[in-house]
């Protein structure tokens, strides 16, 4: 792989970085206050930077290649769709995205056939809760503060992170709720058993003050992602589906994140005993080689619009080269047992590995996840739980932490007071040892920051 790291390409990655400050815009934020990572080339569970380095990939970028950077089937099944079909309006049918939607339904609850594919996870997210509204003649929708649905106008009103706040209006018949999270209970919780109720009690009363007969929806990630891959204990979720069931309203499941395999399960709501109405994803569905999203819909959903015209569409709805991409890595994850590999990485590498941290270091307070798919949560002190910043924020030893990482080799996720552990499900076991390792070491700029 070394040999294609030329002078030339680092050359280009240099002169990309130039433009890129000239003329790119970037998300999330200040123009003029960061100096983006130049990316040159990237193959399996690595990437190498503007100047060379390689560097192990446990970001999967924003938690999305789920099969690594560069698999040969699915770039191989790219091209052949490019030389045959490009591109086509979605309202003729194509041999890509029909496959595309097999696949996937076949994954899903027995009665969800149906998928509305869209660009990407804040499309799906927006269309699922208008699919939602329109089947029950009902506006509201809740979701969880400490959340994340996107970026796009409901999509941002749906988020329960800080990032909405600032377009964040109230008005589109969004109502937040508290979600479980042992380890910083909102309710005073001492146990998973004790948190799973009051939170559930929460939730009910909630529903009783806003009049559960309003509400059209829930919308829950199975495991919130970038809030920071928190479990939901036993017995919450089937507890939401449960008021669901009662009151009428439909249960959203945003699997963008979690889905396809991340969490060591094809869906992360397969770690809980229920079935949702409505189930999102993007991401993963392909490993983000193209845009792709979508929404899988019940049979019961799906008749709301059998007869009756559904209002929406998207101009590359089910675009055939990232349909053959999600065909190509669905299939490649059941030939390769990725999804049962990242359960056994999970339960028998990555978290006892974490665990050993938990006990090492200081600075970190809680390990938790499953699959490729774990947080580090690090604290100023472990009795008080006190995060290294406050809530929204990020300290700067969390930045001296990940330029550590970088310096020898490593690409963690950092979010506010927690680095994020998400590799490739196919990354080597011998790799995210080494990477696991590595952020060990780094640990310690963070224990000598509250050590004073």
């Amino acid at each position: 792989m070394t040999e294609r790291i030329t002078p030339e390409l680092i050359e280009a990655g240099r002169r990309g970085y130039e433009l890129d400050r000239q003329h790119v815009f970037h998300s999330w934020s200040a123009q003029e206050k960061i100096t983006p990572m130049t990316v040159i080339d990237a193959q399996g569970s690595w990437l190498w930077d503007g100047e060379g380095q390689r560097l192990l990939d446990l970001t999967c970028q924003l938690i999305y290649t789920n099969v690594g950077h560069r698999h040969p089937k699915v770039v191989e099944a790219i091209k052949e769709q490019a030389d045959r079909l490009c591109t086509i309006a979605p309202q003729h049918a194509n041999d890509a995205r029909s496959e595309a939607a097999r696949l996937i339904t076949e994954l899903l609850p027995q009665d969800i056939n149906h998928v509305f594919f869209t660009n990407g996870g804040a499309d799906a997210n927006e269309h699922a809760v208008r699919m939602a509204r329109l089947h029950t003649g009902r506006h509201k929708v809740l979701s969880a503060y400490r959340s994340y649905h996107g970026g796009r106008h409901m999509a941002i009103n749906l988020t329960g992170d800080p990032r909405r706040i600032a377009s964040d209006r109230a008005a589109d018949g969004v109502v937040h709720f508290l979600p479980p999270y042992t380890y910083r209970s909102y309710f005073g919780s001492a146990d998973e058993k004790q948190e799973a109720e009051r939170a559930l009690g929460h939730l009910r009363d909630t529903l009783l003050l806003e009049g559960a007969s309003s509400v059209a929806a829930i919308i829950l990630e199975a495991i919130p992602g970038t809030a920071g891959i928190y479990m939901p204990p036993p017995g919450y979720v089937e507890g939401v589906r449960q008021l669901c069931d009662e009151h009428g309203i439909v249960l959203i499941m945003d699997e963008v994140m979690a889905g396809f395999g991340r969490s060591g399960r094809w869906f992360a709501h397969e770690h809980f005993d229920v079935e949702p109405d409505i189930v999102t994803f993007a991401k993963g569905v392909n490993s983000g080689y193209v845009p792709l999203g979508g929404v899988a819909m019940d049979d019961e959903i799906y008749a709301t619009f059998a007869q009756d015209p559904y209002p929406g569409g998207l101009t590359y709805s089910g675009h055939p080269l990232a349909c053959a991409a999600a065909v190509a890595t669905i299939r490649t994850m059941h030939e390769e047992g990725m999804v049962e590999y990242a359960r056994r990485l999970g339960d028998q590498v990555i978290g006892p590995r974490l665990e050993e941290l938990k006990d090492r270091h200081p600075s970190v307070g809680d390990v938790r996840g499953a699959g490729a798919f774990w947080a580090i949560e690090l604290v100023k002190d472990k009795d008080t739980r006190e995060p290294l910043a406050p809530y929204g924020q990020t300290a700067p030893v969390m930045g001296e932490i990940v330029a550590e990482c970088r310096r020898q080799g490593v690409l963690p996720f950092m979010n506010m007071n927690r680095l994020h552990i998400c590799p490739p499900l196919n990354i080597l076991e011998e790799d995210i040892v080494f990477g696991i390792e590595v952020i060990d070491r780094a640990l310690r700029i963070a224990d000598e920051s509250i050590a004073g």
